[in-house]
């Protein structure tokens, strides 16, 4: 029993040694850990709001096509219809939304430093048709004409009311109507109003069937240039002679239009993984040629209703991450959060492990060695012509240490000092009981000679 309680107690010290080495880089690893989470981004949120537009839109249709996209990479999506871009720029700014499609243009009166643009994803001319039998050739002849501009926080009204104000017409000037849509379209058809606006994707039913209506024309630019160097979320588009039916020479001629472009708009605050993942699923939906599109030009940095993001802005220099390349996306994410981490604890740990073993040596060393130090202090004791009572004493000590010693737990590896030191002690014993038998021969002697 008594040797099976030395051998746990023998273990259990040689556990205490490991831990007091271990410890203390374990404690620092932990505060390294703790210190590198201060610098992590959270994980993304697992639900986003994601305002759209009017509900045949074609902003309510992206909508749920991102919607779809999104909930394959584990994140689930509320569309919610709007009146359109500048209902969708208040909910961002109130924290309504978490991102919103906005027409280019829609937000020059409206304070918003915290939004940002992801990128512009296609352009949307500025369709304005009106009635042959009307007689109008340029803008500036809607002046005192029943005009449809699309209902209030719609980007087609503002963007409109920009282009008339620069022909120096204001609301009270002509007669505006809220309709829009296929609403506006027939209202056309039918005589009750005169011109009819739309900022709409090109491939959009109600314009195909306004080019297609032989009673409507659709009005051009005149000076496109100029309406460019004043706003400058315009560009200049060219619908081509016969683009809409070649057959029947629809249009006739080259029509020169203003082009917006639908921007995916984001607050600054928006998380940065979310912001790749839109950036290529926008890459998915958008990067096909179109009417004004050349292939690959869309998604764009250019034609951005507010400052690009860093995100987006990485995005566009150096392309995807390679994580989100290769990885789904709930992966790459979590990989590249932990890589914030795991790089700068490496680079702490790695050195700190580096200093255990010879840590670890040392100590076992210092707990051999430190007894050195009591020998050659007995050693030298005894060498200073010691009383045989001094001499005992210094046996005592000596047989007190034997005792400590043997009942130090130490490594195989260890084993050759261990004993090395054990029989330094029997030597020093050895040499003092020579001196106490010596002395007590040269005492006997001493009694003899007296006697």
């Amino acid at each position: 029993m008594t040797t099976g309680s030395s051998s746990e107690g023998r273990a259990g010290r040689a556990w205490r040694e490991r831990i007091a080495v271990v410890g203390p880089a374990m404690v620092i690893m932990v505060a390294g850990l703790v210190i590198a989470y201060q610098f992590i981004k959270p994980a993304p949120p697992r639900h986003i709001m994601l305002a759209t537009g009017p509900e045949q839109g074609a902003y309510a249709y992206y909508g749920r096509l991102y919607r779809d996209r999104l909930q394959r990479e584990g994140i689930s999506v509320t569309t919610e219809s709007t009146r359109g871009s500048i209902e969708n720029i208040e909910r961002l700014r109130d924290h309504k939304a978490d991102i919103a499609f906005v027409q280019g243009g829609a937000a020059e009166d409206i304070e918003a430093p915290h939004l940002r643009s992801l990128a512009s994803l296609y352009l949307e001319p500025v369709w304005i048709f009106v009635r042959k039998e009307a007689s109008i050739g340029r803008l500036s002849e809607l002046r005192a004409r029943r005009v449809a501009l699309d209902k209030e926080g719609s980007g087609t009204r503002a963007v409109v009311l920009q282009l008339l104000a620069d022909n120096h017409i204001r609301e009270g000037d002509f007669v505006a109507s809220s309709l829009g849509g296929g609403s506006a379209a027939q209202a056309l058809r039918e005589g009750k109003i005169d011109a009819a606006s739309f900022v709409i994707a090109p491939r959009a039913g109600v314009v195909q069937d306004l080019l297609a209506a032989p009673d409507i024309a659709l009005l051009g630019v005149n000076r496109p240039a100029a309406y460019r160097l004043r706003h400058r979320f315009l560009s200049v588009v060219t619908l081509p002679a016969g683009a809409v039916d070649l057959a029947g020479d629809v249009p006739s001629a080259d029509i020169t239009l203003l082009a917006t472009a639908a921007n995916l708009v984001v607050r600054d605050d928006f998380h940065p993984a979310l912001a790749e993942l839109m950036l290529r699923i926008g890459k998915e939906f958008h990067s096909d040629a179109g009417l004004f599109e050349e292939a690959g030009e869309f998604p764009s940095r250019k034609y951005l209703e507010y400052p690009i993001s860093e995100e987006a802005r990485r995005f566009f220099d150096a392309g995807p991450s390679l994580l989100q390349r290769y990885l789904p996306f709930w992966a790459a994410n979590l990989i590249d959060r932990l890589m914030i981490m795991l790089l700068p604890l490496i680079t702490l740990v790695y050195p700190l492990f580096k200093l255990i073993p010879p840590t670890y040596d040392w100590r076992m060393k210092s707990r051999i060695n430190r007894w050195y130090k009591d020998l050659q202090a007995i050693e030298q004791g005894a060498q200073r012509q010691p009383t045989a009572e001094e001499l005992k004493r210094c046996l005592a000590e000596l047989d007190r240490i034997e005792r400590i010693v043997q009942r130090l737990s130490m490594p195989v590896s260890y084993a050759n000092p261990l004993y090395t030191l054990r029989l330094h002690i029997a030597l020093l014993r050895g040499e003092i009981r020579e001196a106490v038998e010596r002395r007590a021969g040269r005492h006997g002697v001493e009694e003899t000679s007296a006697a």
